[in-house]
């Protein structure tokens, strides 16, 4: 057996598994693809040789959502042994399953080119602080990108990076914002592409280091995860990381921050990164709960029960992710909310496009807002 799929499988607890199928019960993508079962795969990648389970495209369907290895009674993490499938999976020559004819994959790949110059800081409004060199840092991502990949559908993913700048500069923090930052590499990571992964990482940390930062505060859950929990696996860093809902939340506790009355009714979509995969569910709510008049109604599944967006890392849009994204729309519009606050970009476009869809019904269709834009505006005027 492969080495390192053998390293997986031991370090996933995979040998633990009952077969009782919580996991593909619980599953969104098995709920309307019932060719994928994670509970299969994992009886393959024990069982199977080498060649049959890299060669499985089902490989490519998950969702790495975390939800499974929630609810697993073994606690056998599925999705570690994903990942390591995927990429030696990648090193046999088979490959992703890319959705928009693999754009955004290719765009990544483009920003592994070292003398490569972005022109990438037209969106900062005139009323925005930002500085080259300081402490803080604030990690944007991927969303100049995004706002252009995604334009036919009218999503403004930028304006979450204005409204982490505008919170920032109402703390008195001026952030660093780098004129030469690539991608977080997050996609490329989960799609098998090791090498092209590692080249942005290299570059990201190398710039960072020039910057003189010593915090890096992120609005995007997968920049986050990937800079807290991918980056130290493969390279030393000397930086704090931080998603923006703590920041939120702790210059709330600190009395830094207060709001204008806003009498509305919200519920929360929480993003697999930021709460499956790094535990980050109070924080978002904190926030709301800080803004007068602002009510919250939580959806049937939330917090750890909650269900994803339907695409990870731009792979497998397909009728299957549709129908995932259908269905939490419509537990969000059954909540009787104003607004449906989100907290990832790749939330705000998949809801969108799936709201755009010629099928999707009035039922499933609601008002959507970042939190950091909610909150950035109903803070109170200094």
């Amino acid at each position: 057996m492969n080495s390192k799929i053998a390293k997986a499988i031991k370090d996933s607890k995979a040998y633990l598994c009952m077969e009782c199928g919580k996991c593909t019960g619980t599953c969104p993508v098995s709920r309307y693809n019932h060719g994928y079962s994670p509970r299969i795969l994992v009886n393959k990648a024990i069982r199977s040789g080498d060649l049959d389970l890299l060669k499985d495209k089902n490989i490519w369907a998950c969702l790495t959502c975390k939800l499974c290895d929630e609810r697993c009674p073994a606690a056998i993490e599925y999705i570690g042994l994903t990942l390591t499938t995927r990429l030696e999976a990648k090193k046999i020559g088979e490959q992703a399953l890319c959705s928009h004819g693999g754009a955004a994959q290719s765009l990544m790949r483009i920003m592994t080119t070292p003398e490569l110059e972005q022109k990438r800081l037209d969106w900062i409004d005139s009323n925005l602080k930002t500085t080259q060199k300081g402490e803080l840092l604030y990690f944007v991502g991927c969303l100049p990108y995004f706002d252009i990949l995604f334009s036919d559908i009218k999503v403004n993913t930028l304006q979450a990076a204005r409204s982490s700048i505008k919170i920032l500069n109402h703390l008195g923090i001026t952030p660093v914002v780098l004129p030469q930052e690539r991608c977080c590499g997050h996609d490329l990571l989960w799609s098998g592409d090791m090498e092209n992964f590692e080249k942005l990482a290299r570059h990201n940390i190398e710039e960072i280091k020039k910057s003189g930062a010593k915090k890096i505060v992120f609005s995007c859950p997968e920049g986050y995860r990937t800079f807290k929990i991918d980056y130290p696996k493969y390279f030393s860093t000397d930086f704090d990381v931080e998603h923006i809902t703590e920041t939120i939340s702790g210059a709330i506790s600190d009395g830094k921050l207060k709001f204008k009355n806003l009498k509305k009714v919200v519920t929360f979509q929480d993003p697999c990164r930021l709460g499956r995969h790094l535990g980050i569910y109070d924080e978002p709510r904190k926030a709301i709960a800080a803004v007068p008049e602002l009510s919250l109604n939580e959806m049937t599944r939330s917090r750890e029960r909650a269900i994803c967006c339907g695409v990870s890392a731009w792979m497998n849009c397909s009728t299957y992710s549709k129908s995932i994204q259908r269905a939490r729309l419509t537990e969000a519009k059954e909540t009787k909310a104003d607004l449906l606050v989100l907290s990832c970009p790749k939330c705000e476009i998949h809801f969108q496009c799936a709201m755009n869809d010629e099928k999707t019904g009035k039922e499933a269709k609601i008002k959507t807002i970042q939190l950091v834009t909610l909150i950035a505006d109903a803070l109170e005027d200094t």
